[in-house]
C-alpha cells in the first residue's frame, strides 16, 4: 500500500498523463473549422478526423488486451506515451486530410492504450473505499485540458496557425513521459497473477474475460455512453460558429468557464459516488444532457446562451462518465485491469469513431457554412444517453448483489489489499 504522499504524487502523474492524452484528442475538434479553411476539408467531414483517431485506439486496444498485463504498468506507459508525442507532432506537418489522418491514426495507436494503463494504475494502486474519489482527481485532467489547454490552443492557432498546437502538445508530452519514468514507481504487483498463469493462452483469457456477462455489460455501457458524446462532440465547435453565430475569437472562453465548472463538479461527483453509488449521481448528468440536447441541438431555444449550452453539455458528460468510470474498475480481477481496460478502451473508441462517422453522414454543409441535420443527431444522442442510464443501473445492481463471480472475486482480492 501507498503512503499518502506517494499516494498523492501518483494521482498527480496519472492526471497530467490523462490531462496530455485528452488534451491531444480535445483540442483537435474546436480546431476543425480551422483545419476546413487551411487544407480544403469540407466542414461536414470534420467528424472524420476525430474518427480517424478513436478508430486507430480502439485497433490498439484490442490488441493491447493480449500483452499489456504482463509488463510493468510505468514501463508500459512510458512506451504508450512517447508513441503519442510522436503521433502529435506529426500532425504539426501535415498538408491535407490525407496525411492529417495518418498523423491522427498514429497518436491514437498510443493514446489509447495509455489511457487504459493510466487507470489500471490507478485501480492497482487506491483502494475501492476510496476509488472514486481517486477517479475524480485523475478525470479532472478532462476539465483542466478544457480550462487551460483547449483555450490555448486555440490562442496558438489563432496567431501560428493551426501547426502551433500540435507541437506544443508533443512538447508537453515529452515532459511527463520522462517525469512519470523518473517518479512513479515499478508496477509490478499484478504479475504474480499473470505468472500463475503463464501457462494459459493469451486468446483463453481473453475470452474468460469477456464472456463474463457482467463485464460484457459493462462494455456496453461504455458503447451508448460515447456514441450519446461523440454524436455531437467533433461538430460542437463548427455547430457554435457556424449555426450559433458564436465568434472564432471568444471560442476559448467557452472552453475555459466550461472546463472550471467542470473541474469542481467532477471532484464533488466523485466524493458523491462513493456516499450514494454512482447511478444516482449519474442520473443528474443524464438529465442535464438529456435537457441541453434538446434545447441547445435538437429544437434551439431563441435566446439560449451558447455558453450555457456548451458547459451544460460539458458538465453533464463529466458526471456521467465518472460514475460509470468508477463502477467499471471493480469489474475485472485485479491481474486483468490493463487487459479489460484495453478492452473497454477499444470499445470506447470505436463507439466514438462510429459515432463521428455516422454524424458526418448524417450532417450536410450549406452554402453559408452552416450544418443541416444537427437536430437529428441530438434526437439520437438523446436516446443513447436514456439507454446508458438504464445499463449503469443493472451494473449498479449486479455488483451489489454479486451476481458475478469474476465480480465477487475483485471485490475480495481488492479487500484483503
Amino acid at each position: 500500500m501507498l503512503n499518502a504522499r506517494s499516494e498523492r504524487t501518483l494521482l498527480f502523474l496519472i492526471a497530467a498523463v490523462q490531462f496530455v492524452n485528452l488534451l491531444d484528442f480535445m483540442v483537435v475538434m474546436p480546431l476543425g473549422p480551422d483545419f476546413a479553411v487551411a487544407l480544403g476539408i469540407p466542414m461536414s467531414d470534420i467528424g472524420l478526423i476525430g474518427g480517424s483517431y478513436t478508430a486507430a485506439a480502439a485497433v490498439s486496444g484490442v490488441a493491447g488486451a493480449f500483452f499489456l498485463d504482463r509488463f510493468d504498468r510505468r514501463s508500459a506507459l512510458a512506451v504508450a506515451m512517447l508513441g503519442l508525442v510522436l503521433g502529435t507532432a506529426a500532425g504539426g506537418l501535415a498538408t491535407g486530410l490525407p496525411s492529417l489522418l495518418a498523423a491522427r491514426v498514429l497518436a491514437g495507436a498510443f493514446g489509447g492504450p495509455a489511457t487504459s494503463i493510466a487507470f489500471s494504475i490507478v485501480a492497482d494502486a487506491i483502494p475501492p473505499e476510496r476509488r472514486g474519489k481517486a477517479m475524480g482527481v485523475v478525470m479532472g485532467a478532462y476539465s483542466l485540458a478544457a480550462v487551460l489547454g483547449v483555450p490555448a490552443g486555440l490562442e496558438l492557432a489563432r496567431r501560428g496557425g493551426f501547426q502551433a498546437p500540435f507541437f506544443a502538445v508533443a512538447a508537453l508530452g515529452l515532459t511527463v513521459a520522462g517525469l512519470a519514468l523518473l517518479l512513479l514507481p515499478p508496477m509490478r504487483g499484478h504479475l504474480a497473477g499473470a505468472r500463475a498463469r503463464a501457462e494459459d493462452d493469451a486468446l483463453r483469457e481473453l475470452r474468460a474475460l469477456v464472456g463474463r456477462p457482467l463485464v460484457l455489460l459493462s462494455y456496453a455501457t461504455t458503447a451508448v455512453m460515447t456514441m450519446a458524446s461523440f454524436l455531437v462532440i467533433p461538430n460542437i465547435s463548427a455547430y457554435v460558429q457556424n449555426n450559433l453565430g458564436y465568434p472564432r475569437e471568444r471560442l476559448g472562453l467557452l472552453y475555459l468557464v466550461g472546463g472550471a465548472l467542470t473541474f469542481v463538479v467532477m471532484r464533488t461527483a466523485g466524493a458523491l459516488i462513493d456516499r450514494v453509488g454512482a447511478f444516482r449521481t449519474s442520473l443528474v448528468g443524464a438529465a442535464m444532457l438529456v435537457a441541453v440536447l434538446y434545447a441547445g441541438f435538437h429544437a434551439y431555444v431563441p435566446g439560449l446562451p451558447v455558453l450555457v449550452v456548451f458547459v451544460a453539455f460539458m458538465t453533464g458528460t463529466a458526471i456521467r462518465n465518472i460514475s460509470h468510470g468508477t463502477l467499471a474498475s471493480k469489474v475485472p480481477l485485479p491481474s486483468e485491469r490493463a487487459r479489460f481496460g484495453s478492452i473497454q478502451s477499444a470499445v470506447d473508441h470505436l463507439s466514438s469513431a462510429l459515432a463521428a462517422f455516422l454524424a458526418a453522414r448524417m450532417l450536410h454543409e450549406l452554402p453559408d457554412q452552416r450544418l443541416d441535420g444537427m437536430g437529428a443527431v441530438a434526437a439520437l444522442a438523446i436516446t443513447f444517453t436514456l439507454a446508458s442510464s438504464c445499463l449503469i443501473f443493472l451494473i449498479e445492481r449486479h455488483l451489489a448483489l454479486g451476481a458475478s463471480s469474476g465480480a465477487g472475486a475483485a471485490r475480495a482480492l481488492e479487500g484483503r489489499g
